[in-house]
């Protein structure tokens, strides 16, 4: 353990994910167990900037692992993305005397805290907190894992609607350009099709697979869209088209918006957090800097972040099999 690093700060930045706080009480408690003091930043990288800083010990994170969202709050700065606004921002870590970072948000958090170490070789540490899973270098992000189960609760209770009016719906999930969420949860809620950014199924094979379904005795039937599927320019667009090539169903819409990114984070996720948090401070306490810490075979592993950042998720070809079979 270097005798360097007295003191690290930590902020989440970017969108919000379930086990955010989590996270950073994985990061508070660590450093109180090496006697380390530890700094909250609020609003990310503007609260850099603003020198919105907390001194955080062990009692200061009590009763949060439970809760959604993050109590240090989040903000995208443009500020931050300015050299000026970079120099007031190591500064600032400098007159606290704060000799590492932990940055908890997604690959422009992480693009932010590379650029930052690159300019003024400050120690800097991230968590992978996003639910759309869409960063190389672990198998779950922070929050990937709550936001299955608070989609597939969605799905199981449109269902209930949908078999008993023979209602056909279209429920749109995050997943701008990965379909991570939509596939896995497809599956799980038993959609009839799946649309995910990856894959380009074309209007005429969604309505001939529709047409499949209903021959074979389905009266009812849920298709999930990632907000990033590029059959259509939108939702709504998908549901005009089925409305006017097929007939016998009543075609419904559901968007289920930012709720996926709500909701107190699994047993999955507080685990989760709790291992990434303890590992990114002890990394910066060996030394390392310019890593993510992720799951990877079941082990915390670091990642480089300029790996992180450039690398592109795949999508679980054995998935797209499956949901295949589970759609006769």
């Amino acid at each position: 353990m270097s005798e360097n690093i007295k003191k690290i700060a930590v902020l989440t930045s970017g969108g919000d994910s379930p086990g955010m706080n989590a996270a950073i009480r994985a990061v508070v408690r660590t450093c109180a167990y090496h006697n380390i003091e530890c700094i909250g930043v609020y609003r990310g990288y503007e609260g850099l900037i603003d020198g919105d800083f907390e001194s955080l010990d062990a009692r200061s994170v009590k009763g949060i692992i439970n809760k959604g969202g993050t109590f240090l709050k989040s903000a995208r700065s443009k500020t931050f993305r300015t050299k000026e606004g970079r120099q007031k921002a190591y500064e600032n870590l400098l007159n606290e005397n704060v000799n590492g970072l932990v940055v908890i948000g997604g690959d422009g958090s992480f693009t932010g805290a590379l650029v930052f170490n690159n300019e003024f070789g400050f120690p800097v540490m991230g968590i992978p907190g996003t639910i759309d899973n869409d960063i190389v270098g672990t198998s779950h992000t922070l929050g990937f894992d709550t936001a299955l189960n608070t989609v597939v609760d969605a799905i199981d209770k449109i269902r209930d609607t949908a078999s008993s009016h023979n209602r056909l719906f279209f429920v749109e999930v995050m997943g701008r350009d990965v379909g991570h969420i939509a596939l896995n949860a497809g599956i799980a809620g038993g959609a009839e099709e799946i649309l995910i950014p990856e894959e380009d199924l074309g209007l005429e094979r969604l309505v001939d697979s529709l047409n499949k379904s209903k021959t074979t005795g389905k009266t009812s039937s849920i298709v999930i869209v990632a907000e990033g599927d590029k059959i259509g320019k939108n939702i709504f667009e998908l549901k005009d088209y089925v409305d006017e090539n097929m007939e016998g169903y009543d075609v419904r819409v559901s968007v289920l918006g930012h709720m996926q990114r709500g909701g107190a984070p699994s047993c999955f996720d507080r685990v989760l957090a709790s291992r990434m948090g303890v590992k990114a401070v002890e990394s910066i306490l060996d030394g390392e800097t310019n890593y993510m810490v992720g799951l990877i075979n079941g082990k915390m592993e670091l990642t480089p972040l300029d790996q992180a950042i450039k690398g592109k998720t795949k999508i679980n070809l054995e998935l797209l099999r499956v949901s295949d079979i589970m759609s006769t």
